[in-house]
């Protein structure tokens, strides 16, 4: 029950409550950033678990992607993979502080990674991962 709990208060978080069920702008960015074109063709979110590997966080990732709980990651932590020009692009798009970007960053992405790979992998298709974020967002 934890699980869908701690995804229930994120998600109704995450949703503008003006009457219409929009998408929270940084929702639909974190999600953006999974579906765009990485580097080297790869999806968003291949170059994103990359990162995290790079950065010495890729337990943290696999977590994610696995079948088991997903392990949390700290604002800092984003900070730390994410470049600063990045978060400040986010940042400045939405009128949030960099800081601001990196905590609600650390509580959406673990559950956008965890739906965006339901086999256990990271999907090569961009349109898998849209696909199952849209689904998982529809919810």
């Amino acid at each position: 029950m934890g699980t869908f709990y701690n995804l229930g208060s994120i998600l109704s978080g995450m949703m503008n409550n003006g009457g219409t069920q929009q998408m929270n702008p940084l929702l639909q960015m974190a999600s953006k950033m999974l579906t765009e074109q990485g580097v080297n063709g790869q999806s968003g979110l291949a170059d994103i678990i990359a990162k995290f590997q790079q950065g010495g966080l890729g337990d943290i990732a696999k977590s994610w992607i696995g079948t088991g709980e997903n392990q949390s990651v700290s604002a800092v932590q984003i900070s730390s993979i994410l470049s600063s020009g990045k978060l400040s692009e986010i940042a400045s798009n939405l009128g949030m502080s960099r800081e601001d970007v990196a905590g609600g960053l650390s509580k959406i992405l673990p559950e956008l990674v965890n739906h965006a790979t339901p086999d256990g992998h990271v999907p090569e298709s961009n349109d898998f991962i849209s696909n199952a974020l849209a689904m998982f967002l529809k919810k």
